[in-house]
């Protein structure tokens, strides 16, 4: 496990909440972010909420939310003039936080306190922890699950690696997300990222936590077309990885 390179960071873990129009259920997150860290005795950490141009009232939610809680909460609301996608969010907010470990947190409330606090329980017994998630999950339609394993072979098949899940959002050095930061904006991103610091040698930890479903109108869906290319990138992106490593291994 490598020694955090940041020495000056003051936080254990900053977990962004990246929202698009979740006005109806990111407060309802921010409730289990902060019950799970209660429960396993996490004081050091701090959230952003990024609110990537949503058209609802997304902003207004969380800021009511900031100005009804103990000001020791560390909260902060980082507003998009312009939609950026969930994996430029991902890594330009991990330049504005402050903790040692990084965490990113879905606005739409899938992940009760239980699963969070599994997560984040094991921070510092590895560079990375890896939820996976059950094969089942309440309200997943069969084809997403179909797809999502899908997914999961494919990334193992071309990287080289053997994963459970590769979706399920780790827990990483903040340091690691600046450094090796991938260049997908879909939901892809967690793929290059996870088998990049896997390739560069980092210790891992997977846990099976259990999720919740919601399922998105057609414009935020993980199957629209932007998200579909995206996965191609990655895996093009792996792929083009393992293929320099065999010519050009390390000495």
């Amino acid at each position: 496990m490598i020694d955090n390179l940041n020495e000056e960071s003051e936080l254990s873990l900053t977990i962004v909440v990246p929202c698009y129009n979740e006005a109806p259920r990111v407060e309802a997150t921010l409730d289990q972010i902060r019950k799970a860290c209660s429960s396993i005795q996490l004081t050091s950490y701090e959230i952003l909420v990024v609110d990537d141009c949503s058209t609802d009232q997304t902003a207004a939610v969380v800021e009511d939310y900031i100005a009804n809680i103990e000001p020791e909460h560390s909260i902060r609301i980082i507003r998009h003039p312009i939609n950026r996608g969930l994996g430029r969010t991902y890594v330009d907010t991990a330049f504005l936080g402050r903790g040692k470990y990084y965490r990113l947190v879905c606005g739409d409330s899938v992940e009760p306190a239980e699963s969070l606090a599994a997560i984040f329980s094991l921070m510092g017994q590895a560079d990375m922890v890896i939820p996976s998630h059950p094969k089942k999950v309440p309200g997943k339609p069969l084809v997403r699950r179909l797809v999502s394993r899908l997914f999961t072979f494919l990334v193992n098949s071309i990287s080289g690696h053997n994963l459970t899940y590769y979706n399920g959002c780790p827990l990483l050095l903040r340091y690691d997300v600046m450094r090796w930061g991938p260049y997908s904006y879909g939901f892809g991103f967690q793929a290059d990222l996870t088998t990049r610091l896997l390739d560069e040698g980092r210790t891992y930890k997977e846990v099976h936590v259990e999720v919740d479903h919601v399922e998105k109108d057609s414009g935020a869906s993980a199957l629209q077309l932007r998200n579909l290319l995206s996965v191609g990138h990655t895996l093009l992106e792996i792929a083009i990885r393992r293929v320099r490593a065999a010519l050009y291994p390390p000495r």
